[in-house]
């Protein structure tokens, strides 16, 4: 994925399933090319890096 994917999905409210190395999440927002995100199957957060999530 890419910044502006990224900047789009935030800035849109349809639902868009996002993943990160086969786990679905959502982000929490955006910062020198890393991404917040939360993981929808426990309460982990973590940093990564955007070109690591996918649709």
């Amino acid at each position: 994925m890419d910044i502006n994917r990224v900047n789009s999905i935030l800035s849109n409210d349809d639902k868009v399933d996002v993943f990160y190395n086969n786990r679905l999440v959502w982000i929490q927002g955006v910062s020198n090319n890393k991404a917040k995100v939360g993981f929808v199957d426990n309460f982990e957060e973590k940093d990564v890096d955007i070109q690591d999530l996918y649709e």
